[in-house]
């Protein structure tokens, strides 16, 4: 059994009515799954959400390394300390995907002490929202096939259906099929895939809704394919937004669980963070800031996408103002910018912990760039020695950040007070003047080029004739107003995932350029994305199972 899972099952969980009593949630409007998980009855959420007044907190990372810096459970930690030094606090993070979960990556509940529970369930189907997020999905996807079969009125080409099925797993055969074999009564063959649940548009659109008739109209306006006059098809035409609405009417309502601590956590959405914007639900962490004076959430990935699309996706979407942000470090992350490979990360070497300096240096700087105060998080493990972590300390205080070492893995909410302590100052002291990278009315080209040149090191950005005439259409087509949202690799500050620290004079090669329109984005994409992950030579799935005891072994 992992360490993880053993912390998990040992906890002393108290029933989600409590927990919601905590928040000042009456037991009417608590609909439980179970004596532990809940969902806050949507009416009343939607008028909580109304009026948020508590201090929003971001917690984002360096750029991700094959060690994990341990984004949510600095998450979970932090709102932990917050609450054990007399502040009203409440987490808000993603829920897990079965792929990962099965996968590579593994759970996403947190680690060590620092946990949301029940670990089990948050991980594996938990509520059903990402099943009920996959049906809405290919019930679209269903509809498109039979209005081709049927009649076709719309003129959609089979050949420019843009919209994907969906499946919560990874399972690379399914990236590239042929449907509708078998005969003239099965339909008309064409080139299709499928994506993982995250990677949908739905998930974008579910996490930014503010509610149920925001959620319909933005499902309406989901591009599904083009005639062959190159005129968008939406959801709408096909009549299905309707229905897809009334498949996620239960899901769109927030889960409330609770951490080891039994403070409240709301987990709620999980779009991917290349392809989508890669943060919780709109919805959740409005509800939040009605119940809450701070309110910790996260954002996928490294700053440089995770972060980036949280301040200039949801924040300018939702209206929202963050106070503060966490950037996330790690002794063994930093020592693999400065050139360590995997087997010689838990060896003390403070040279390359100093020659990966300019990754954190970097994200500190974009981050400020956004009138955001920046605290840096140093999340110990084990292995790391105190030079090490001093080292780490001197590297942000060089670069003007305060620093606080943290060890909630190992001691819950009591290893991340220090940081408690400063980050509830720092939000208090009207220090920031939050702002937007861009202008709504910057044209696309140019907001593509900010992100790159601005956030990433970039000298330019390039793209083939094709693609500069997307850009352009997509303008005089009235999308030019929307936000961009980039699609690349989340291991370096380049396109290329090999490239550590933080690489300057490249180039972003923009290869694609693609309209969500329902989200409210323009993906960007740049280098080669995948939306439909694969399981590696050795999948977690080979160390999960059931056993003799009914309990399940293996999940991390």
């Amino acid at each position: 059994m992992t360490i993880d899972l053993e912390i998990a099952r040992s906890a002393k969980l108290k029933p989600i009515t409590e927990i919601a009593g905590k928040l000042g949630i009456s037991g009417d409007v608590v609909f439980q799954h179970g004596p532990h998980i809940a969902k806050i009855a949507l009416g009343h959420v939607e008028k909580i959400a109304e009026k948020p007044n508590g201090k929003l907190i971001l917690v984002t990372a360096i750029s991700p390394t094959p060690s994990g810096e341990g984004k949510t459970t600095t998450t979970v930690g932090l709102g932990d300390a917050l609450n054990r030094i007399g502040k009203s606090a409440m987490i808000c993070i993603r829920e897990p995907s079965l792929g990962p979960v099965f996968g590579m990556k593994g759970g996403a509940a947190g680690g060590g002490h620092a946990q949301v529970v029940p670990m089990e369930q948050i991980n594996l189907h938990f509520t059903g929202d990402f099943h009920a997020i996959a049906a809405a999905n290919n019930l679209l996807a269903a509809m498109i096939d039979n209005h081709m079969y049927w009649s076709n009125d719309l003129g959609l080409d089979e050949r420019r259906i843009t919209w994907k099925r969906v499946v919560d797993m990874n399972d690379r055969a399914l990236r590239k099929i042929v449907n509708s074999l078998g005969g003239r009564t099965n339909g008309f063959p064409r080139e299709d895939g499928f994506d993982i649940v995250v990677a949908s548009e739905v998930m974008a659109i579910f996490c930014l809704a503010t509610g149920m008739r925001d959620l319909e109209e933005r499902l309406g306006k989901i591009i599904v394919g083009y005639t062959r006059k190159n005129v968008p098809v939406t959801a709408k035409q096909l009549q299905a937004h309707g229905a897809m609405t009334v498949l996620l009417q239960d899901a769109l309502a927030p889960n409330l669980v609770q951490t080891l601590e039994n403070n409240p956590a709301f987990i709620h959405g999980g779009p991917f963070a290349n392809i989508a914007h890669g943060c919780n639900s709109v919805l959740a962490t409005k509800t939040a800031m009605g119940l809450r004076d701070y309110v910790v959430t996260e954002a996928g990935f490294g700053a440089d996408l995770g972060a980036e699309k949280f301040f200039n996706i949801k924040c300018r979407t939702a209206g929202l103002s963050p106070s503060a942000v966490v950037l996330v470090a790690t002794a063994q992350a930093l020592k693999w910018h400065g050139g360590v490979e995997k087997d010689g990360l838990r060896s003390e070497n403070v040279a390359a912990i100093k020659k990966g300096a300019p990754n954190i240096a970097r994200h500190i700087r974009n981050l400020r760039s956004f009138g955001v105060p920046v605290i840096v998080a140093v999340n110990r493990f084990p292995a790391d020695t105190d030079a090490e972590l001093e080292a780490i300390a001197e590297i942000a205080r060089e670069n003007d950040a305060d620093v606080a070492i943290c060890s909630h893995w190992a001691d819950g909410g009591a290893g991340a007070e220090e940081l408690a302590h400063k980050v509830s100052a720092l939000a208090d002291s009207g220090e920031a003047k939050f702002k937007t990278l861009y202008e709504d009315d910057m044209p696309l080209w140019d907001k593509v080029k900010a992100i790159a040149t601005r956030l990433y090191g970039a000298d330019d950005i390039i793209a083939d004739r094709a693609v500069r005439n997307q850009f352009k259409r997509l303008e005089k087509n009235g999308f030019g107003h929307l936000p961009v949202c980039m699609a690349k690799t989340q291991y370096s500050f380049s396109t290329d995932p090999t490239l550590r620290s933080a690489p300057s004079g490249h180039v972003i090669p923009v290869r694609e350029v693609k309209l969500s329109a329902g989200a409210g984005f323009v993906v960007v994409i740049a280098g080669d994305i995948m939306t439909m992950p694969g399981l590696p030579r050795e999948p977690a799935s080979h160390h999960i199972k059931l056993g003799d005891d009914g309990l399940i072994a293996g999940l991390s």
